[in-house]
């Protein structure tokens, strides 16, 4: 299966390959500098769509479920450890390797089907921001949902900082959770004999097989599967087979270490709804509910704090991740990147529509349902993460060494079998609800012809390797190995490819010279343009001369053109002194390599004209490529 479409950029290319992990690094350095990616995808796994499972299924089946729980997060680790060595051993993420594998039509469809899961998802994390401001706060729900379209704003801000700044914040919102949590377990004083117990696998009737399904089908989230692979190029990490290995290993350490830390906020909130709702009778199934009985039954109106502050948080930490998932998917299904902030509030206003009509229609009462209708529409999705993740991690033509060893595709299978076997029941006994109701006959219509199109497609998808084979695409790493080793060193890899301009007939002279760089390192290319004059020097960005106007317009024709190419651009427009701004834009978006013109003055003309190239080349740290 194959495109004539041209590769995609590098995953999450602005902070592609910026942490080093020098081998000439101690052991525990090392795994130190790969941790984060599995951190940053471990608070899918502990979002406000899990609790409302894990709160029924302690409070009506004591402990008797946390088995589900410790299995889910095995099946997690195994999965997320397949995408993170994905991404490490071919450069691909899961979306980019959909794309580069499946027509177009199919890629669309995947793609419509990943951003519905993660507006799904979104709507949870709403949700729990919501109504963790209502009860820490009193701020009433519909107000509620209002501020939280802009509270992701601030979150925003931090990628401008860096991928290990992200990493710290989330490391930081996911220590609080795992703190709020110890110290409620420390109050509700669980019966450890019965706990552990409950790790001996046992179901005890058919609403507690519902249950422990809804568990499985809300701890694995199919967006992660995207989002881990490319998290996990964030490193910079040899492209020799053991650079790779090594990659690998340390990846599935930080697997394990994160998602161990989700099953125990998962496996707590169980325990506390066990210890304080099931041993006193009480059946607890909302999550304002809980939140309301924990202060009386425990004695302690700090259990209620800690428990709202836990909340607050996971909704914080989640919606942070699914904005850089839905950035990967977007990039890597249709090549198109957007503003964050824009795709944000796009997906946010998405979430925000059902989640205000149904809090204004019923109440807190609604805010449950919806909770439980994100995790239907999960369920739909997953098994087209699932799928093709298992197909390429499992091709020798795409994995080489790593592909997936016949125990691990018999596990995996296992596991996928399960899961979809599961999330399919989960989803039909949701849908069957739906349509035994007194509109089913027009939710028939819609519903059914959808269903029939998701099972022809995941049939068409789970037979796909049998037609054609895989199609591979080397990673830019791996390109230049041979290179790297002939000169013994490595060769530098550039993301970010600056080409200065001055809209005139030399621009199409350096352009020329940079394509082929862009294209060698399959980097973003930013077109940067400089307006001049005492308009621009006294207002800056703020002006909007004819000429700043029509310097734009040319900039943004400019990039239309090359984005047509399959190439992703930015402009960047610049107002004032060249040499000054096209300093600080290059050092604002992090380009590897300028690309500008030179006049080919000499003397007393290079003495007027000459002086922009040389403040710019002292004034950077990066190479410049000058074109005459």
């Amino acid at each position: 299966m194959s495109t004539t479409t041209p590769p995609s950029p590098r995953s999450l290319s602005e902070v592609h390959s910026s942490v080093p992990t020098s081998s000439r690094r101690g052991w525990f350095r090392r795994m130190f500098a790969f941790a984060g990616p599995a951190y940053l995808v471990s608070v899918g796994y502990m979002d406000p769509g899990n609790w409302a499972t894990d709160l029924e299924g302690g409070a009506r089946f004591g402990y008797a479920l946390i088995w589900v729980l410790l299995m889910s997060n095995l099946m997690a680790v195994l999965l997320q450890t397949l995408s993170a060595r994905l991404g490490v051993v071919t450069g691909r993420d899961l979306a980019q390797a959909c794309r580069d594998n499946y027509n177009r039509a199919v890629s669309f469809v995947l793609w419509i089907f990943c951003e519905v899961a993660i507006a799904a998802c979104d709507l949870a994390e709403l949700l729990g921001t919501t109504i963790g401001l209502h009860l820490l706060f009193g701020i009433p729900l519909e107000a509620g949902v209002f501020i939280t379209a802009f509270d992701t704003l601030l979150l925003l801000a931090l990628q401008r900082l860096g991928i290990r700044k992200v990493e710290a914040f989330i490391l930081g919102l996911v220590s609080i959770i795992g703190l709020c949590f110890l110290y409620e377990v420390f109050l509700a004083k669980p019966d450890m004999g019965q706990l552990a117990g409950g790790f001996i696998p046992s179901i005890t009737d058919l609403h507690a097989l519902y249950i422990a399904i809804g568990i499985l089908g809300a701890t694995v989230m199919p967006h992660n599967l995207y989002l881990h692979s490319a998290l996990v190029q964030t490193r910079e990490y040899g492209v020799d087979h053991g650079g790779k290995r090594a990659a690998c290993r340390f990846n599935f350490f930080d697997s394990v270490v994160a998602l161990n830390a989700a099953f125990f906020v998962n496996a707590a909130i169980l325990v506390v709804a066990a210890a304080v709702f099931w041993r006193n009778g009480i059946m607890v199934t909302e999550i304002q509910q809980a939140h309301q009985m924990l202060a009386p039954l425990l004695g302690s109106r700090g259990a209620s704090i800690a428990f709202g502050v836990a909340l607050l948080a996971a909704g914080q930490a989640s919606t942070l991740t699914g904005t850089m998932a839905g950035q990967v998917v977007m990039e890597g299904f249709l090549h198109i990147r957007l503003r964050p902030w824009i795709r944000r509030l796009t997906t946010r206003a998405v979430a925000i529509v059902p989640a205000a009509i149904v809090i204004w229609v019923r109440g807190s009462e609604g805010t449950t349902d919806l909770l439980i209708f994100s995790q239907v529409v999960l369920s739909f999705q997953l098994p087209f993460a699932i799928v093709p993740l298992l197909h390429f991690t499992s091709s020798r033509r795409a994995m080489g060494f790593f592909a997936n060893r016949w125990w691990v595709k018999v596990l995996a299978w296992a596991v996928a079998t399960v899961i979809i076997a599961l999330n399919g029941w989960l989803a039909w006994s949701e849908v069957a609800g739906w349509l035994a109701g007194p509109h089913g006959m027009v939710i028939g219509l819609f519903v059914l012809p959808l269903v029939g199109g998701v099972v022809v497609l995941l049939g068409w998808l789970m037979l796909a390797p049998l037609v054609k084979r895989w199609r591979v695409r080397p990673a830019p790493q791996a390109a230049r190995m041979d290179a790297d080793r002939a000169l013994g060193g490595r060769l530098p890899a550039y993301g970010r490819i600056a080409v200065a301009l001055n809209n005139g007939e030399v621009d199409r002279k350096i352009i020329g010279h940079a394509l082929p760089l862009v294209r060698a390192h399959h980097a973003d290319i930013l077109l940067v343009h400089v307006v001049e004059g005492p308009t621009s020097d006294l207002y800056g960005d703020l002006s909007h001369s004819a000429e700043a106007r029509r310097d734009q317009d040319y900039l943004d024709e400019l990039a239309d053109r090359l984005r047509a190419e399959g190439l992703t651009v930015h402009v960047l427009l610049g107002h004032g002194k060249p040499s000054e701004q096209i300093i600080d834009l290059l050092s604002e978006n992090r380009a590897d390599l300028l690309v500008m013109g030179t006049h080919g003055h000499k003397r007393l003309m290079d003495l007027l004209f000459g002086q922009t190239i040389d403040r710019v080349r002292h004034g950077l740290d990066i190479p410049v490529f000058t074109v005459r």
